[in-house]
C-alpha cells in the first residue's frame, strides 16, 4: 500500500441525500460557531457511515476532516480545539484528527498529539500519526524512533509517509542493529527494512553482508 496522500478524499459523492445535507449544514454551522464542532464531530460516524473510501480514508474520517477544515480558527486557538477533540474522542475520532493534521495550518502546534499517538500501542493510531504532518514536522530523532517502533509493532514501513525522503544513515544503522539482533536470535529479518538499510551500505557489517546481499 502506498503512503497516505496529503489531501483527503471528498466523501460527498458516496453519501446519501440526508447525510450530504447533514455534512453541508454541519460545516456551515462550524464556520459560524466553532464550538459546535464538539457536538458535531462525534456524530459524523453515525450520520455519514464508516465505509472505506480508499486505502487510507473511511467516510467518517473524510467527513470529520471536512468539519475540521471548516473551523475559522488559527494558531494556538485552533490547536487547542483540535487537541480537545482528540483527547476526548474515541479511537475513530482520534484517527480522523491525526489524518486531518496536514490539512490544517498548525505548524508544530499539533506535535503533542502525534507524540501521544506514538507513545501508545494502538497500531491504527501509530500509523495515522505517521502521515504527511509527521513527515514535515517530527524531529529527526523522534522520526527514527517512530520508524523503529513500527518495525517492532509489525506496521508495514510502506505505510510511513515520506520514509524514503527522511531515511538517513542513523536510521539505517538502527535498523541494521535490529536486523543483527533478529539474526542472532534465529529469526527472519523483515523484508521492508532491507531497502532502507541497503541505501546506506556502510552500516552493513560483515555479520549482515549475507542477509542484505542475498536475493529476497
Amino acid at each position: 500500500m502506498l503512503p497516505p496522500p496529503i489531501t483527503a478524499p471528498d466523501p460527498r459523492p458516496t453519501l446519501d441525500d440526508p447525510a450530504r445535507t447533514w455534512l453541508a449544514e454541519a460545516t456551515a454551522r462550524i464556520a459560524s460557531d466553532p464550538g459546535a464542532i464538539r457536538r458535531l464531530f462525534p456524530a459524523a460516524r453515525r450520520r455519514c457511515g464508516h465505509a472505506r473510501l480508499d486505502a487510507h480514508w473511511t467516510v467518517d474520517e473524510a467527513a470529520r476532516a471536512a468539519l475540521l477544515t471548516a473551523l475559522p480558527l488559527r494558531g494556538q486557538t485552533l490547536a487547542d480545539e483540535v487537541a480537545g477533540l482528540y483527547r476526548h474522542g474515541d479511537p475513530a475520532e482520534q484517527r480522523a484528527v491525526l489524518r486531518a493534521l496536514p490539512l490544517l495550518d498548525l505548524g508544530d502546534l499539533a506535535l503533542p498529539l502525534v507524540r501521544e499517538a506514538l507513545r501508545g500501542n494502538d497500531n491504527s493510531l501509530i500509523e495515522a500519526a505517521l502521515g504527511p504532518y509527521a513527515t514535515e514536522h517530527l524531529p529527526a530523532g523522534e522520526f527514527r524512533q517512530a520508524v523503529l517502533k513500527c518495525v517492532f509493532y509489525e506496521i508495514p514501513l510502506g505505510h510511513v509517509h515520506g520514509l524514503t525522503a527522511r531515511a538517513d544513515r542513523e536510521l539505517a544503522r538502527m535498523l541494521a542493529d535490529f536486523a543483527h539482533e533478529r539474526l542472532v536470535a534465529g529469526r527472519d529479518v523483515p523484508e521492508d527494512i532491507r531497502p532502507v538499510v541497503r541505501a546506506f551500505p556502510g552500516v552493513i557489517g560483515e555479520e549482515l553482508q549475507h542477509a542484505f546481499t542475498e536475493e529476497s
